[in-house]
């Protein structure tokens, strides 16, 4: 006779985490507020970390990276200015519904555009706990831009 294992998909399956219950107990960077709506401790997540992130009207991060850890950020509202490089020598904006991507140990600071909208953004990391270290960059004067060429997609 066979004995199956029976999953509890109640307590197992599915989790719906309300917006005003997101943790803000994670690693942080000055300039913005982070939250954490998916990651180990909450709803035991293995391999990514998911919540939100907020930079008031007019501010910047710190220069950081994220150790291994790959990030996306995808931009609700406002205007984000990403910097980049060992001196944040490059620059690229994003605006609502576009996605950053963030490779592992790139040094990295997030700015908000704007001048009166706070910036806010949904961000994934692909483990599942937050890796945040905070970098001591002297940045560059005027940034070199850089646009996204589509490697799939070619533009003629």
């Amino acid at each position: 006779m066979s004995h199956e294992h029976k999953i509890d998909w109640k307590t197992n399956g599915v989790k719906v985490i309300p917006g005003d219950q997101l943790d803000t107990n994670t690693p942080q960077t000055p300039g913005m507020n982070r939250a954490a709506a998916i990651n180990f401790a909450r709803v035991g997540a293995q391999k990514i970390w998911a919540g939100t992130v907020h930079i008031h009207a007019n501010a910047k991060t710190g220069a950081h990276h994220h150790g291994a850890l790959e990030s996306v950020i995808y931009v609700i509202r406002g205007r984000a200015r990403m910097r980049w490089g060992e001196q944040l020598e490059y620059v690229a904006e994003a605006n609502p519904g576009d996605f950053i991507f963030i490779p592992p140990y790139v040094p990295h600071q997030e700015i908000n555009a704007s001048t009166d909208e706070t910036l806010e953004c949904v961000l994934v990391r692909s483990d599942n706990e937050a890796v945040v270290v905070n970098l001591d960059i002297e940045p560059v004067e005027k940034p070199e831009e850089v646009l996204w060429i589509d490697p799939i997609h070619k533009h003629g």
